[in-house]
């Protein structure tokens, strides 16, 4: 019996997504990009599915790293958006290219590093 549960929750777990991601926003003080992103996106992300699937934290490009993530090579651009799983950097959009292109490389990047789905 206990074989058997322990069989049923292996593959239970086999099936659940992978742990959620985190978007990482590095900015720094005076960031005319950053502060663009903020005014546009800013609002409305963490009600989008992006938003939903891989929460925004914001961090000052000073502070590096936050604790428990490990960031793939040193920021040098301010807006960068690191996408992080597990802690560890799965990938980055360095700049604000504007609204459209940053869903779309938004959404392409999470396609590609992680079980997200979309939202069409």
């Amino acid at each position: 019996m206990q074989h058997a549960l322990a069989a049923a929750l292996a593959l239970a777990l086999s099936v659940l997504p992978a742990v959620a991601a985190e978007l990482i926003m590095v900015e720094q003080k005076g960031c005319s990009h950053c502060i663009a992103w903020k005014d546009t996106i800013g609002p409305i992300y963490p009600k989008s599915p992006e938003g939903e699937f891989a929460p925004l934290r914001v961090v000052d490009i000073r502070e590096g790293a936050p604790d428990g993530v490990r960031y793939d090579r040193p920021v040098t651009f301010t807006p960068t958006f690191i996408l992080v799983e597990d802690g560890t950097e799965i990938g980055r959009i360095e700049g604000y290219p504007g609204e459209d292109f940053f869903w779309s490389l938004l959404d392409m990047l999470l396609k590609r590093e992680t079980d997200y789905t979309g939202s069409g």
